[in-house]
C-alpha cells in the first residue's frame, strides 16, 4: 500500500467538526495498540485534530508470527530476516492557527531519526479525509510501503527509533496541552 506522499497545504474543510465528531464516536481503546492509547487519546482531546489510524509497529520473524506482536525484539540472538509493519499515526488537522502550529511541530519530529521517520500525506487518506497527515517510522528506502523485510540488526535500530518516536510524540502532546 502506498503510504508516502509529500505533505500538502491545509485546505478549507467546512465539515471538519462533523467529521471529527463522527470519527471520535466510533473509536474505542480496543481499536488502538495498547502502548499508544494515551498518545492517540491525547491527540483526540485537542479540538484542532483527530486521529484517523495508528499502529505501534510490529515485528514478525521466525518463532514470532503474530502480526500484532507488541513484544520487544529479543536481543540475545540473531533472528535473520524480520518483517516490519510500520509504526505511524495519521491525523486530520483543522485549517486554523492551532492546526497550522500543530503541523509545524509535527514536521520537526523526523529530526528524531532522519532517514527513518517521515512526515507525510498518504494520497488514499487525503481522498477519504482532506487535511490528513501522517508521521511514520520506516527506513527511507521503504517509505512508500507499509511493510518492509529487513535484517535483524536494522530491526533493532528501527525498534529503538519507534520507541524514541512515540516518546517524542508524548512530549509534543504534553507541550501542546500545557500551552492551551
Amino acid at each position: 500500500m502506498e503510504t508516502f506522499t509529500e505533505p500538502k497545504e491545509l485546505t478549507v474543510n467546512p465539515t471538519y467538526q462533523t467529521q471529527r465528531q463522527k470519527s471520535l464516536q466510533i473509536l474505542t481503546d480496543e481499536m488502538i495498540d495498547t502502548p499508544i492509547i494515551k498518545i492517540v487519546t491525547g491527540f483526540n482531546r485537542l479540538p484542532f485534530c483527530f486521529t484517523l489510524q495508528s499502529c505501534y509497529g510490529h515485528f514478525i520473524y521466525k518463532g514470532q508470527n503474530d502480526p500484532h506482536n507488541l513484544m520487544p525484539l529479543p536481543t540475545n540472538k540473531n533472528i535473520g530476516k524480520v518483517k516490519y509493519r510500520i509504526a505511524y499515526i495519521a491525523l486530520c488537522v483543522e485549517n486554523s492557527a492551532s492546526g497550522n502550529e500543530l503541523l509545524s511541530e509535527l514536521s520537526k519530529v523526523p529530526s528524531v531519526a532522519p532517514g527513518n521517520i517521515q512526515f507525510c500525506c498518504a494520497e488514499w487518506f487525503w481522498r477519504k479525509q482532506v487535511n490528513s497527515y501522517a508521521l511514520q517510522v520506516e527506513p527511507d528506502r521503504f517509505k512508500h510501503k507499509d511493510t518492509a523485510t529487513i535484517d535483524f540488526s536494522e530491526a533493532l535500530r528501527i525498534e529503538k527509533t519507534r520507541n524514541d518516536f512515540f516518546i517524542r510524540l508524548s512530549e509534543l502532546l504534553e507541550m501542546i496541552i500545557n500551552k492551551q
